[in-house]
C-alpha cells in the first residue's frame, strides 16, 4: 500500500511539471487520495472484480494492476496508449484487467457500474462485484441517484466508494447538500452506509472488504463515503486560490496520508526509515526511468485519425 501511495505522489508531482514543461497538454492530481485510492485497490480482487473509476483515478487503477507506462502513455498520447493516444488525461481503461473506460460526464460511470453488476447477477457470476468511484459532486447529479435506487432495488453487487475530497471543483460541500455524511444518503435507498476515514488506507481497505464480502453473498450495495481532501487544484487549468485559502488547504495538509501511513508503519515496527527512504528512492527511479522511456515512443500516425472509431473501413468520409 506505501509503495502504491508513494507511486501516487511521483506520478502527480511527474503530470505538473510535464504540463509545466508543454509536453502534456493538461495533468490531474490525486494528492490527498492517496490512502482511499490504495485501500481501494488492495481490496479490489483483480480477475473477477471490475473497476468504474472516475478522473481522479490514477492510484486506484495502478492498484487494480493498471501498468504505470500505460498511464504516461495516455499523458503523452503515444501510439502505444491503449487508446492510440486518442482520450483525454485519465480516461485510461485495461478491459483484460476489468478496467472499465469512463466518461468525463460526471457520474456517468455509476449506472454503467450497476449495469455491469446487474449482468453479473443475471449470469449467476459468484464472487464477482463492480466497484464504483466518484467524487462528492457527483452524488448531487441525477444518475448518480439513479444508480443506486436501482442497485437497492435489484440487490445488486455493487460497491458505492464516494472519495469525499470536500470540493467538486470550485463548490464546497456545504453549497451543494445540508448534511455532513454523504453516507447518510443510503438510508434513502434502504442500503448501507458507512464513513471511514479517507486518510488511512487500512481504514479504507476494511471497509471496501466488508462491503465487497456483504455483496458477493447477495446481501446488496453499499454506500462508503472515505473523507479526505484534494490538496492541488482540480486540474493544471484551475487556480484554487479563488475559491480557497491557503491556511484551510495547509490544515488538512496536516494530515497528509502519505508521511502519516509511514509514521504508523515505523511505530509498528513494520518497516524503519532507512528502508522507508530506499522504498522512496527506488519509486523517484522508476517514475524517472519510466517517463523518459515512454516520452521516446512513436505518436500516432494522422492517417491513423478515423482508425478506432467507425465499425468497417476507417475511410469515414468516403
Amino acid at each position: 500500500m506505501l509503495r502504491n501511495m508513494l507511486v501516487q505522489r511521483a506520478v502527480d508531482t511527474r503530470g505538473f511539471q510535464l504540463n509545466r514543461q508543454g509536453k502534456i497538454p493538461i495533468a490531474m492530481g490525486s494528492e490527498g487520495h492517496e490512502a482511499v485510492q490504495a485501500g481501494a485497490g488492495f481490496a479490489f480482487v483483480r480477475g473477477r472484480d471490475s473497476l468504474w473509476v472516475y478522473y481522479r483515478n490514477t492510484g486506484i487503477v495502478l492498484a487494480c494492476g493498471f501498468e504505470l507506462r500505460d498511464v504516461f502513455r495516455s499523458q503523452f498520447a503515444r501510439a502505444t496508449d491503449k487508446t492510440l493516444g486518442r482520450q483525454i488525461i485519465n480516461h485510461v481503461s485495461d478491459r483484460a484487467k476489468g478496467i472499465a473506460t469512463l466518461s468525463s460526464i460526471i457520474a456517468s460511470q455509476c449506472t454503467h457500474a450497476v449495469g455491469a453488476a446487474y449482468a453479473y447477477k443475471l449470469r449467476g457470476e459468484r464472487d464477482r462485484i463492480a466497484l464504483c468511484t466518484f467524487g462528492d459532486g457527483a452524488t448531487s447529479e441525477g444518475e448518480w441517484h439513479e444508480a443506486l435506487n436501482f442497485a437497492a432495488v435489484q440487490r445488486v453487487p455493487v460497491v458505492f466508494l464516494c472519495e469525499n475530497n470536500r470540493w467538486a471543483i470550485s463548490t464546497p460541500q456545504n453549497k451543494q447538500m445540508a448534511v455532513e455524511d454523504i453516507a447518510l444518503r443510503a438510508k434513502g435507498y434502504g442500503i448501507e452506509g458507512l464513513v471511514c476515514d479517507g486518510f488511512d488506507p487500512v481504514a479504507v481497505y476494511g471497509a471496501v472488504a466488508y462491503a465487497r464480502e456483504k455483496a458477493v453473498r447477495g446481501d446488496g450495495p453499499t454506500l462508503i463515503e472515505a473523507k479526505c481532501y484534494r490538496f492541488l487544484s482540480h486540474t493544471t487549468d484551475d487556480d484554487d486560490r479563488t475559491y480557497r485559502t491557503r491556511d484551510e488547504v495547509q490544515r488538512h495538509r496536516d494530515l497528509d496520508p502519505v508521511p502519516r501511513f509511514e509514521e504508523r508503519l515505523i511505530g509498528l515496527g513494520v518497516l524503519d526509515r532507512a528502508q522507508i527512504d530506499t522504498l522512496r528512492k527506488e519509486v523517484a527511479a522508476l517514475v524517472n526511468a519510466t517517463t523518459d522511456a515512454v516520452e521516446r515512443e512513436p505518436y500516432p500516425e494522422a492517417s491513423d485519425l478515423y482508425g478506432n472509431v467507425y465499425a468497417g473501413s476507417d475511410a469515414a468520409w468516403v
